[in-house]
């Protein structure tokens, strides 16, 4: 059991670690092949934070652990809503941009409730995930369009560096990430199985955090250096990909039964914290702020459903 948490420990620290450099490499190359700093921030810098998800979700799957990918999936979700923007509000309110409620709210609520329909069969296959994709590649086009008509609307790239070195981060972020996600979900499956806690609690819980840990350290020194658009897109951005990249995975290599507690409790919860942050941006549109005690709100809720999912399991 020790060498499982040692596995998980060492594993989280690859990912934390190879997704900081990753991002950082690729932000720096698309750069240089001339995308602009805005489509950076929306694409490359949220993939980035959202490929441990991705690879994990790929690795559980290889595993025939496929209720431990979905978990991931809808775990880091609600994390990074929850957790990552709840605690990123405290360190500093933020303020709401207005193509944030025109553009990004409105497409991560649209992609949230479509992913709900899918599932409410309790069932992915491989259908579904060619579905899940093709709203991926619909969202990526709509932030290319947004982006095209107002060029004026930009954010910095995260990393200043030279093409061959942009390059070098990616390559070496990317395999330590497979490794590191390699190691994480044997661990987390060792652990599971010895317990006799499911896969998908397990996913939910230690796995979700895990890899929303990038998105929490990118966004909270954001925030600290008074960029908070960075903070909200990389949350954004990355629960777009969670939800139509991460969650496909499984049923390419498998199909996937979706246990009913999971879609009712954990996907109502995520939709019902996504609808909120919505209401929120919506309501200040002319110029107001994700406040602290928004922020604290959100962290309460996360301490409530952990406490939930423990009792659940026990």
């Amino acid at each position: 059991m020790l060498i499982a948490i040692a596995a998980i420990l060492i594993g989280l620290g690859l990912l934390i670690w190879s997704a900081d450099r990753f991002v950082d490499g690729a932000s720096s190359t698309a750069g240089h092949l001339g995308m602009s700093p805005m489509l950076i921030g929306l694409t490359i810098v949220a993939f980035g934070t959202s490929a441990p998800e991705m690879l994990v979700s790929t690795m559980a799957a290889l595993d025939n652990a496929p209720g431990l990918a979905i978990g991931n999936a809808i775990g880091s979700n609600i994390a990074n809503i929850a957790l990552v923007l709840g605690a990123t509000a405290l360190v500093s309110p933020l303020p709401i941009r207005g193509n944030l409620v025109r553009v990004e709210l409105p497409i991560l609520t649209i992609a949230t409730i479509g992913a709900g329909i899918i599932l409410l069969d309790y069932y992915l296959d491989i259908i579904d995930s060619v579905i899940l994709l093709f709203g991926l590649v619909v969202c990526l086009y709509l932030f290319k369009r947004y982006q095209q008509e107002h060029p004026e609307d930009q954010v910095e790239p995260l990393a200043n560096m030279s093409l061959k070195i942009g390059i070098m981060w990616l390559v070496i972020g990317l395999i330590v990430l497979a490794l590191g996600s390699r190691i994480l979900v044997g661990g987390a499956i060792y652990i599971a199985t010895n317990l006799g806690v499911s896969e998908m609690i397990i996913g939910l819980t230690i796995i979700a955090i895990g890899t929303s840990l990038p998105e929490l350290a990118a966004s909270v020194m954001s925030a600290r250096k008074g960029q908070h658009g960075i903070a909200l897109g990389n949350i954004i951005g990355s629960n777009i990909f969670n939800l139509l990249g991460v969650m496909a995975i499984p049923a390419l290599i498998s199909p996937v039964v979706i246990e009913a507690d999971s879609l009712w409790r954990d996907y109502g919860l995520m939709l019902a914290l996504t609808l909120f942050i919505f209401a929120i941006g919506f309501k200040a549109r002319d110029g107001g702020t994700i406040s602290r005690f928004a922020g604290s709100l959100l962290l309460l809720v996360y301490v409530m459903y952990m406490l939930l999912l423990y009792t659940n399991a026990t």
